[in-house]
């Protein structure tokens, strides 16, 4: 089985796996750093795009900062559910490593607050021969989640 948690007697499984992988039910973001300068990338790359030297491939934060926003007034690609035609959440994620990240965000718009701290989730999107397909995206993180970190 390819990295996935057990959920109900099903997996989940990345619908991307170039872009995250899922452990314990959480998507990680599979990044780029430079050795040579330092900057980390999403998706990853072979080499940096600002010194051209090789990156090395790592797994980047699950939590960030909301940059910007929008709300899309149109069904969610691949949703059959009466319920998602009214729209989805897009944002712009900061994270830690430096990277901005485009993303779905999970709420509705009065959810979200430009500088709000968010973390990675995850969204059945479909299932494949008993297992969960899963996409990543980005919902506020709680007070008391917060106060965890």
């Amino acid at each position: 089985m390819c990295l996935a948690a057990v959920y109900y007697g099903m997996a989940y499984v990345s619908l991307e796996e170039d872009l995250f992988r899922v452990d314990a039910e959480t998507p990680v973001l599979l990044g780029s750093r430079c050795a040579a300068c330092g900057r980390s990338f999403f998706p990853r790359r072979r080499r940096c795009a600002v010194c051209l030297t090789p990156a090395d491939h790592v797994d980047l934060s699950g939590e960030g900062t909301l940059h910007t926003y929008t709300y899309v007034r149109v069904p969610f690609f691949g949703k059959r559910q009466v319920e998602t035609t009214a729209g989805y959440g897009v944002g712009q994620v900061d994270l830690p490593e430096g990277v901005r990240i485009q993303t779905v965000l999970r709420g509705e718009p009065g959810d979200w607050q430009i500088g709000m701290p968010m973390r990675i989730d995850a969204e059945v999107i479909d299932t494949d021969e008993g297992d969960d397909v899963v996409i990543f995206r980005f919902m506020p993180t709680t007070t008391e989640e917060a106060s965890h970190a």
